[in-house]
């Protein structure tokens, strides 16, 4: 279970959409299992392969330390039109974050590491994971969604940061 090298915005690869997994089989379980590992090392509380430079369609969360859940393919199902605002980073731009607004409850449908069909509804901190992770497998870094200005003032305190 190593942990692997986490890409580093501006990495383009964080703007690809992944790919659906095909295969559940001991591969995407030693994936997830690396995942797992490296988010607990970045520290994070969610990570999904594209973070990792794989693009397949796998994320992991771990809200509560010890309680990791892996979704495979996942996929909003149901949305809320309620709102709620949260403050959000990301394990590829370590040391920046700043509030999005999501939907304050979703249903997901996912596939669990044996190929099995699954929901699962979420509100709070586990909605906005799910939603921002699910961006993440679509191509959407999650500094996309804030406005243009505080986009451009995240990136230079980002590169500051970098440089300092």
């Amino acid at each position: 279970m190593p942990v692997r090298p986490i890409l580093s915005f501006p990495d383009p690869r964080l703007r690809l959409p992944a790919t659906p997994v095909t295969r559940f089989d001991a591969d995407l379980r030693a994936l997830a299992e690396d995942l797992l590992e490296t988010m607990r090392a970045a520290p994070g509380i969610g990570i999904t392969a594209p973070h990792v430079g794989v693009l397949s369609r796998l994320v992991v969360l771990e809200l509560t330390p010890g309680e990791a859940r892996t979704y495979v393919n996942p996929e909003l199902d149901q949305v809320s039109r309620e709102t709620i605002r949260h403050t959000e980073g990301s394990v590829s731009m370590p040391g920046v974050t700043d509030e999005l607004e999501r939907h304050a409850r979703i249903r997901v449908r996912y596939q669990d590491l044996g190929g099995m069909e699954q929901s699962e509804d979420a509100d709070g901190l586990l909605a906005i994971c799910h939603q921002h992770e699910i961006d993440q497998l679509d191509g959407t870094f999650w500094i996309d969604r804030l406005s243009r200005l505080k986009r451009d003032r995240l990136i230079a305190r980002y590169n500051k940061l970098r440089r300092g």
